[in-house]
């Protein structure tokens, strides 16, 4: 097996979207939840990734075994007044880490957190945001990450 590591490209966005979805499914499944049906995820996953791709507000790179996409990782850009431990107001908000399951445990996420945290730096971000699943959080703990327990949120 030769893993290889490149930034996804709109000719990918068919494979990642389906990966995006059957990743917020296992999540949704392994908390207890029930799956909506009627939310129609593909066309409004498709939409986010073209226009933010185009504009530079989000990157991914991506894990290929041969030709098939085997992990996945984004990172999207924000930025907010500068704080005291963010002088730049840039942030990065890590989503989309996911890696199939006859991949996992061969350092490939790890792998693709170095690739995203370094476009996170190469854009001059100070702080990088994550909601992380239950499955991820030792992952980003041993990576450096830490709980904010500040940290809440509002949904319409």
């Amino acid at each position: 097996m030769d893993i290889t590591y490149k930034k996804l490209t709109e000719s990918e966005l068919d494979r990642i979207i389906e990966l995006r979805i059957n990743q917020l499914t296992e999540e949704y499944v392994s908390e207890g939840k029930t799956v909506p049906k009627d939310v129609d995820l593909e066309s409004s996953l498709r939409d986010f990734y073209k226009r933010n791709m185009a504009a530079g507000t989000y990157v991914s790179w991506i894990a290929m075994d041969g030709d098939k996409i085997v992990g996945t990782s984004g990172m999207s850009f924000a930025e907010k007044p500068p704080y005291f431990t963010c002088v730049t107001g840039r942030l990065g908000i890590l989503s989309s880490m996911y890696t199939d399951p006859d991949y996992r445990r061969m350092g490939i996420a790890t792998k693709l957190l170095d690739k995203v945290v370094g476009e996170a730096r190469d854009y001059g971000c100070g702080t990088i945001y994550i909601t992380a699943s239950n499955m991820g959080v030792k992952l980003y703990e041993s990576y450096g990450f830490k709980h904010n327990g500040n940290f809440m949120q509002y949904n319409f």
